[in-house]
């Protein structure tokens, strides 16, 4: 299950836990975002209990999207201890998530 982040939960949701937490930047206006979203779900899921799946929605949290530098969405961002590791831009298939994902375990 995804964990919908805002500017109140991010720094806590995403810098403690320790788990690596994959972060969809997105907006409800974006068709390319609501295609993606599926796809996070299923990521979601199957990842569950190792990997941390949020969701920001970059017209209620402008000031995350601005720290961020999105200039394009839908953006994944996957941060590990709290820091930028990974970023994907636009629609990304399935397989690219899961393996920038399961590369964690290496």
């Amino acid at each position: 299950m995804e964990i919908i982040l805002d500017e109140n939960n991010f720094e806590q949701e995403v810098k403690e836990g320790g788990l690596p937490v994959l972060v969809d930047f997105w907006a409800a206006w974006c068709g390319p975002c609501q295609m993606l979203g599926p796809v996070i779900t299923q990521v979601a899921e199957e990842y569950q209990g190792k990997v941390k799946v949020g969701k920001v929605n970059v017209d209620e949290n402008p000031n995350l999207a601005g720290k961020f530098g999105i200039m394009g969405i839908p953006t994944m961002i996957l941060f590990i201890n709290g820091e930028e590791k990974e970023r994907l831009v636009g629609v990304a298939p399935k397989e690219r998530i899961t393996k920038l994902l399961d590369a964690l375990k290496q």
